[in-house]
């Protein structure tokens, strides 16, 4: 069955490329905004790739005959028995789609391969409210998290809470052996179907967490788990881990260093709950246990917060998310029943973002971070992502003397902002700010002597020669300018706004 209509796919041209094509901009755009009328006139008359369009982009039921012809030689029979369309049994014979098919793609690979990925109909008004078991498609977050991999080849991959496979097909370009579990069967059906239309072997596994690999390590894993933050229950599989508040990434944070080879990285979304001005607090505790998971290795950790929500906004954002009206009276009892536990846990807001993990070596020292990275950033976290981890290992092999000894230069990429103020004398100079002008847009803001220092790292001198001679024309101590000095070079090292030359 699966095979037959991964053929009939290809032949039709249902792919991302294909359906682009075919629609145009302007009727694409239409179709982004839940308008279908433009994308159905652009359709019309051609063939087999209009129907698979409207059959399962647009929801439109179809004659079985117009159906068989476009999915052979696959048969409706089978894809009903399947449970991918359902026979409507109506006058004029009609079959519609009973589960979200949709082709799938990533830019960003070389190679792009053609993949088209299996999940339940998305939540509308027309679609009632999501059910427990409810497989989510190729959300935002799955999507995020997949801009934030690290893509470099690596032998073993695992996807934790694979869903319905969208992780394994970004990873695919990259690892040579892929493993995916879940707790939900259905998740995994749904998963192996994508795998089978995709052309993408894997292994998959069921089972909660990372009970299916216990005692197995992997040189990557990603993960996209049930994290949103709420009571002990499991009212939807992909959102719920009944573990309550932010269990479901404290276990996996703490947990997964013990998963990797030496050197592997883990990386998934996560949410923690703050209770307090400062919003590292639960995550660095987690941190603490994933070092000791990490044992006799060491660890490398950088925690992103992408956003953060109030209790009133998470909620009526989650309800929405699984097609509950906040203000209806299901609503309303489920915010009432959410927002009670976050009061009695004494929670002000909600964080989400990015947590990267790496397993060092036992001699390497590892280094923990954790960042707001709220401001606006269109451009992959992943190449970001993939510096960081570089920059934190250069930084491991420099301390100290090292650091002193080494070579460093501003990139092109960073520039010097200036503020100034007006004077009877002029524009006197108040503050400096240093700015990264790609990837996350870092600022960092540095005094005179910082903007003196930067001036003359141009990678000729080592850093300890521009500290003397910076510590000479200030009749400064150079040791004190130097102890002043490397945590700032280091941050700055941190955050590419130097690098070695």
């Amino acid at each position: 069955m699966w095979r037959g209509l991964r053929t009939a796919l290809i032949a039709a041209g249902f792919t991302v490329d294909g359906v682009a094509a075919l629609l145009g901009p302007s009727a694409r755009a239409a179709l982004d905004r839940g308008e279908t009328t433009p994308a159905r006139r652009a359709v019309r008359g051609t063939g087999a790739v209009g129907t698979l369009v409207r059959l399962f982009l647009l929801g439109d039921a179809l004659p079985r005959d117009e159906v068989a012809a476009a999915i052979a030689p696959a048969e409706v029979d089978e894809a009903v028995a399947a449970g991918l369309l359902h026979d409507l049994d109506d006058a004029d014979g009609r079959v519609v789609a009973a589960l979200d098919l949709r082709p799938h793609g990533d830019a960003s690979l070389p190679d792009a391969a053609a993949w088209w990925v299996l999940s339940d109909l998305e939540v509308s008004p027309e679609r009632r409210t999501a059910d427990r078991e409810h497989v989510l498609g190729t959300g935002a977050a799955s999507l995020s998290l997949a801009r934030a991999t690290v893509r470099r080849p690596v032998g073993t991959l695992l996807d934790v809470g694979t869903g319905c496979g969208v992780q394994v097909l970004h990873c695919s370009g990259h690892a040579r052996e892929l493993t995916a579990t879940d707790v939900s069967p259905r998740a995994l059906d749904m998963a192996r179907v994508t795998f089978a239309l995709s052309g993408i072997g894997a292994e998959v596994l069921e089972g909660p967490w990372l009970a299916p690999v216990a005692g197995r390590r992997f040189d990557q894993i990603v993960s996209n788990p049930p994290f949103v933050p709420g009571p002990p229950r499991v009212e939807h599989v992909y959102r719920d881990s009944g573990l309550g508040g932010d269990g479901a990434s404290a276990l996996l944070v703490a947990a997964l260093p013990g998963h990797l080879t030496e050197g592997g990285v883990a990386q998934l979304l996560a949410s923690w709950l703050i209770t307090s001005d400062d919003w590292t607090a639960r995550p660095r505790t987690w941190l603490a246990e994933a070092e000791r998971a990490a044992a006799p290795g060491g660890l490398d950790a950088w925690v992103v917060q992408r956003d953060v929500a109030d209790p009133a906004l998470h909620v009526g954002t989650w309800l929405r998310d699984a097609g509950v009206d906040p203000a209806s009276p299901e609503g309303t009892e489920l915010s009432e029943r959410w927002l009670d536990y976050l009061a009695a846990e004494g929670v002000l807001a909600v964080g989400f973002g990015f947590v990267t993990l790496r397993r060092t070596a036992p001699d390497v020292p590892g280094t923990v971070v954790c960042e707001d990275l709220r401001q606006s950033h269109d451009d992959p976290l992943g190449p970001e992502i993939e510096a960081w981890l570089d920059r934190t290992a250069w930084l491991a092999r420099h301390s100290g003397d090292a650091l002193l000894d080494a070579r460093l230069r501003v990139p092109d990429t960073v520039a010097l902002e200036r503020g100034l103020v007006s004077t009877d004398e002029g524009w006197d100079p108040v503050a400096a700010t240093l700015v990264r002008l790609d990837g996350p847009q870092w600022r960092h803001d540095v005094d005179e002597v910082g903007v003196a220092l930067l001036a003359g790292c141009r990678g000729y001198l080592p850093l300890r020669d521009l500290l003397d001679l910076l510590a000479a024309a200030r009749g400064a101590d150079a040791d004190d300018l130097a102890a002043a000095a490397l945590p700032v070079v280091r941050d700055l090292v941190h955050h590419g706004m130097l690098v070695p030359a």
